[in-house]
C-alpha cells in the first residue's frame, strides 16, 4: 500500500540527494562530463568567503524571519476572539499572500520598496522622513527582506496558530477568568503554554523555509546592486555557482551543505523542544 509513495520519495528525493552527494566529489569541465576530485570541493568551501558571507546572510534572514511567529500567535488570537466582527474576511484577507505566487510578490514589493518613486518612500516623505534605497542599501537590503518574507508567510502560521488556539479547553480560560484573570494574563498563562506544539511545528517549518530562501533575492535583488553580496544566500549562491558559472561540482558542494544545516538545525530544535513543548 505504500509502494507508489514510497517510490516516488526515492525517486523524486532520495535519489536526487544521493547524486548530489556524488556530484560534490567532481568537477565538471565547461562541455560536460565530470571527473572524480575528492574532497577538493569541501576543502575549497572551508576557505572561500563567499560561502560565509551567504551562510551568514541566510542564518540573519532566518533569524529576522521567525520574529513573525509572535505577531502571527498575537493576531490568530485576536481573530479567535468571538465579538470579533468580519473573522472570516479577515482570516481571507490574511491568508491571500500564501496563494499569491511569488514572483506577484516580488515585483509588488519592489516597487513598494523603490527609493526613487516607491509608495514606502513617498509616505514616508509626507512625515519628512527621508527614506533608504531600501533595496540597494546593503544596510536595510536584508531586512526588507525578511519583512516581505514574514508577509508572505504570516497568514500560514496565522491559521496553525487559529487552528491550535480552537483546540484549547475553554475550562482552562473559565478557570481562569474565576481567578480574576484579565485577557492579557489569560492569553500569557493559558494560550501561549497550550500552543507550544503548534509554535514548535511553525518553528520548524518557518525555520527550514527561511534558510531555503531563493526566490525573494533573484526576484527584487538584480545581480549588479550594490546589495548584492548582502543579501546573497546559500541557495543563491549555489545557483550562481551551477548554473550562471557552470559548475555544478562546487555547486552540489554548496547544497549538500545546506542540507547539513537544515539537518543539524532541525536535529536542534527538536532536542530543545523536550524543554518547552507541552503535549498535555
Amino acid at each position: 500500500m505504500i509502494a507508489p509513495l514510497g517510490f516516488g520519495v526515492a525517486v523524486l528525493y532520495l535519489w536526487p540527494i544521493l547524486e548530489t552527494f556524488y556530484f560534490s566529489f567532481t568537477a565538471w569541465g565547461p562541455f560536460g562530463g565530470s571527473t572524480w576530485i575528492g574532497l577538493s570541493n569541501y576543502t575549497r568551501l572551508l576557505h572561500d568567503p563567499a560561502v560565509w558571507v551567504a551562510l551568514r546572510n541566510t542564518i540573519a534572514y532566518m533569524a529576522l524571519t521567525l520574529l513573525g511567529i509572535p505577531a502571527a500567535m498575537v493576531f490568530a488570537a485576536l481573530l479567535n476572539r468571538r465579538d470579533l466582527r468580519g473573522r472570516g474576511v479577515l482570516r481571507t484577507l490574511y491568508y491571500l499572500p500564501v496563494v499569491t505566487m511569488p514572483a506577484a510578490i516580488g515585483l509588488l514589493w519592489q516597487y513598494l520598496y523603490n527609493g526613487d518613486y516607491g509608495l514606502i518612500n513617498q509616505g514616508l516623505d509626507v512625515v519628512g522622513i527621508s527614506g533608504p534605497g531600501w533595496l540597494t542599501d546593503p544596510h536595510t537590503a536584508l531586512i526588507a527582506l525578511a519583512l516581505v518574507g514574514i508577509w508572505s508567510q504570516f497568514g500560514y502560521n496565522l491559521v496553525l496558530f487559529m487552528a491550535g488556539i480552537q483546540g484549547v479547553p475553554r475550562d482552562l480560560y473559565e478557570a481562569a477568568a474565576l481567578d480574576g484573570a484579565g485577557s492579557l494574563r489569560q492569553f500569557l498563562r493559558v494560550t501561549v503554554p497550550m500552543l507550544s506544539p503548534t509554535t514548535f511545528f511553525v518553528s520548524v517549518i518557518s525555520a527550514i523555509g527561511s534558510l531555503q530562501m531563493f526566490d525573494l533575492v533573484y526576484l527584487m535583488i538584480p545581480p549588479t546592486s550594490p546589495a548584492g553580496s548582502a543579501t546573497r544566500t546559500v541557495v543563491s549562491l549555489f545557483y550562481e555557482t551551477a548554473f550562471a558559472k557552470s559548475n555544478p561540482g562546487y555547486g552540489a558542494a554548496i547544497a549538500f551543505l545546506l542540507l547539513v544545516l537544515i539537518g543539524a538545525l532541525t536535529g536542534l530544535q527538536f532536542r530543545l523542544q523536550r524543554r518547552w513543548v507541552h503535549y498535555a
